[in-house]
């Protein structure tokens, strides 16, 4: 088959530089591929993200979504040339000094955040987080929007209005939760003991309202709930199938976390782990810096994405928009937001962000 015609596979994967390689090309042409995750060393400048955006768009079609971790703060992976975004905590103590202008920083700020992603090629950001600041996760802390789920709930809306505005769907994450766990499922397994009526009560309260009001993806954490189930939330048909599609009603993109994060070892090797995730009803699974992981998945994996996953997948495309920053500074709009996003979180005598 052409690798012009292939329908999106099931495997986001990774890149080592600024640019294609070959080894890049021919995973990326590969029928398991279907979308990208870019990282700090795949940027150096807006320009160059341009030219790789569009290289990777023009390896088949349709074409592969581009995702990036671009939540503000500590995750912000585009940094030189693009907007300095505050910890989305920022955007709680806004709230708690006045929610309706809270809402309208976080409408400004979701603005800010997509628009110049989309306009360097980039399809979406792994963003919201909608995890609950129990004061607990060294992980998350500032990544939270706040410790009342009711406030996260109504910012991340807001966030999720100013995406749509720019032409970029959201991700959900950590779901059912990872705020209330000590432990990093990047380097550890995480458990979390809580009965699910207080997991109900609190943490699925964000992504029920997001779910509610459309979000086009969500991203299960690499944590156990025993009292639940005995395996990750992203590996767990009970979370996934009956929860998050059931109970909550959610029909859009269901993308695991990186199967190379330690917490995800409970599943055996990147095959069984990748056979795990699909079989709970994840979408789309990512393997994050291990070629060779992702090679032996190219080689060993058997799995194509139905018809419904290929429909949700084909959302989370962005919305045209071209020009790169030029253009951008061109906009009447992106220059009001970029203004409000400048002033979030500083005091009087303080330089505001991008000066």
């Amino acid at each position: 088959m052409n690798a012009k015609s292939l329908p999106l596979g099931p495997l986001m994967l990774d890149i080592a530089g600024t640019e294609l390689t070959v080894d890049d090309r021919r995973r990326l042409a590969h029928p398991l591929a279907g979308g990208i995750i870019l990282f700090a060393r795949n940027y150096s400048n807006p320009e160059q993200l341009m030219q790789l955006t569009g290289a990777i768009h023009a390896v088949r079609k349709p074409s592969l979504v581009i995702a990036v971790d671009h939540e503000g703060g500590r995750v912000q992976r585009f940094r030189e040339g693009f907007t300095s975004i505050p910890p989305m905590r920022e955007l709680g103590r806004a709230w708690d000094a006045g929610a309706q202008h809270a809402r309208q920083l976080a409408i400004e700020t979701g603005f800010v955040l997509a628009v110049e992603l989309r306009a360097h090629g980039v399809d979406l950001s792994f963003a919201p987080v909608l995890d609950v600041d129990h004061g607990s996760s060294g992980v998350i802390g500032d990544r939270a929007l706040h410790f009342d789920p009711h406030a996260i709930a109504e910012l991340a809306r807001a966030l999720m209005q100013g995406f749509k505005q720019a032409g970029m769907s959201g991700v959900g994450k950590h779901f059912p939760g990872h705020g209330h766990v000590r432990a990093d499922s990047h380097v550890e397994i995480p458990v979390d003991s809580r009965t699910f009526e207080e997991i109900e009560a609190t943490d699925l309260v964000p992504f029920r309202r997001l779910v509610d009001a459309g979000i086009g993806g969500v991203m299960p954490a690499h944590v156990i709930y025993p009292s639940v189930d005995a395996q990750p939330a992203g590996f767990s048909q009970i979370w996934l199938k009956q929860v998050l599609r059931g109970k909550l009603g959610f029909g859009g993109v269901v993308f695991s976390d990186d199967l190379s994060m330690e917490a995800a070892s409970v599943a055996g090797g990147v095959v069984a782990r990748a056979n795990a995730a699909l079989a709970a009803g994840c979408d789309m699974i990512l393997v994050c810096n291990n070629p060779a992981a992702t090679d032996e998945l190219m080689g060993s994996l058997d799995h194509s994405l139905s018809a419904v996953s290929l429909v949700r997948l084909a959302r989370m495309h962005g919305e045209p928009r071209s020009g790169g920053m030029v253009k951008l500074r061109e906009d009447a709009r992106y220059v009001r937001a970029l203004q409000a996003v400048g002033g979030i979180g500083q005091r009087d005598g303080e330089l505001p962000l991008g000066a």
